[in-house]
């Protein structure tokens, strides 16, 4: 899956877009370095809410009005990345996923559409993981660290 950085400073805003027009499928969290150990959620959100508040206590991860873990918010490096998944289909009929670079532009017409976006970060030694069905729009942001390091922001319409 390509991965796109997202600037920190605009994390809370785009994920309550994303959450607010996006379709959520799935919430995993997971201590890092654990490698799929460590779960502490790993759930389907077929027909549940995502929500969230933040406040000075933390992030609060809420399933149906349930908060269901708290984010303390004290060890925050990096930003959001939003990361494609896309699929194509050779012509023997077989699905074969796309790995493409973090250049690649996500908007390039001659790719196929994602089936599915994650927000991913890393949180206080956890990575959260929200997948949304389809393409979660990405635009470019005038951040720019080196000539092959750009950043991205979710395109609000």
């Amino acid at each position: 899956m390509e991965q796109y950085w997202m600037p920190k400073e605009l994390d809370f805003e785009n994920l309550r877009y994303c959450l607010d027009n996006y379709t959520t499928t799935q919430l995993y969290i997971r201590e890092i370095g654990s490698v799929g150990g460590k779960v502490k959620i790993n759930e389907k959100l077929e027909n549940n809410s995502l929500d969230f508040t933040k406040d000075r206590s933390g992030l609060h991860i809420i399933i149906d009005t349930n908060e269901r873990f708290t984010f303390p918010v004290e060890d925050y490096h990096k930003g959001f990345a939003l990361a494609y998944e896309r699929i194509k289909i050779k012509e023997s009929g077989i699905e074969e996923l796309i790995s493409l670079s973090n250049t690649t532009d996500p908007n390039d017409p001659d790719l196929p559409q994602p089936r599915r976006s994650t927000l991913r970060i890393v949180l206080d030694n956890h990575l959260m993981e929200i997948d949304f069905n389809g393409k979660v729009k990405l635009k470019d942001h005038p951040w720019l660290v080196k000539p092959t390091w750009k950043y991205w922001t979710i395109e609000q319409k």
